[in-house]
């Protein structure tokens, strides 16, 4: 029996490093799809505050400007499809509903646009320290949208990297972690609006 006793001993000890290296990948694996998830939080964040200021900028706007409503009930339009999404960091790993929300940011920024040809016909609007303040803001907000977009396309880099790799994809596999979609630029991007005081 004793040689047994000596052959249980290996496999045992196989199998106790085999667990703790499982753990450790597995804990990888975790870090990186938290990271990706609170750099989806963030973006939600920013794209939150852009409505918000975008929605006071045109409130601003519209006592300017009465005669301009169809601008104003788009913002107002846009505004209440992006609050009724209800979206959370999630909804980034399916690729249909981050397409959604990317339209409809898109969407957003492209009546700031037309909302911006809008101001440039007020001088008088364009002096005023709300708008002015408001600028800034929205101008700081753009910023921030954009260092949030690249944090979470660095974080889901990382992630597809790792569980694409070698020892990881085998654990990856059998606990179905699957590649995140990228987040894209929308086509027009390259256009967005000029903030000018």
């Amino acid at each position: 029996m004793k040689p047994a006793n000596w052959a249980f001993i290996p496999i045992a000890l196989i199998v106790i490093v085999v667990g703790f290296l499982s753990m450790g990948y597995y804990n990888t694996i975790q870090d990186l799809a938290e990271k990706q998830n609170a750099t989806a939080a963030e973006i939600i964040n920013q794209y939150q505050r852009r409505a918000d200021l975008i929605t006071n900028l045109a409130n601003t706007v519209k006592g300017y400007s009465n005669h301009e409503q169809s601008i104003f009930t788009e913002i107002a339009n846009s505004r209440a499809k992006l609050g009724s999404m209800q979206i959370n960091p999630d909804d980034f790993r399916d690729p249909a509903k981050l397409e959604a929300y990317e339209d409809a940011q898109q969407t957003l920024q492209s009546q700031l646009s037309k909302l911006m040809v809008i101001v440039e016909n007020y001088p008088d609007l364009k002096a005023s320290n709300l708008y002015q303040n408001l600028m800034v803001q929205l101008e700081g907000t753009e910023n921030r949208v954009a260092v949030a977009r690249n944090r979470n396309i660095e974080a889901v880099r990382e992630y597809n990297t790792l569980i694409r790799r070698f020892p990881y994809v085998l654990l990856a596999k059998v606990l179905g972690y699957s590649p995140l979609p990228q987040m894209s630029a929308a086509p027009g991007i390259e256009q967005a609006p000029v903030i000018s005081f």
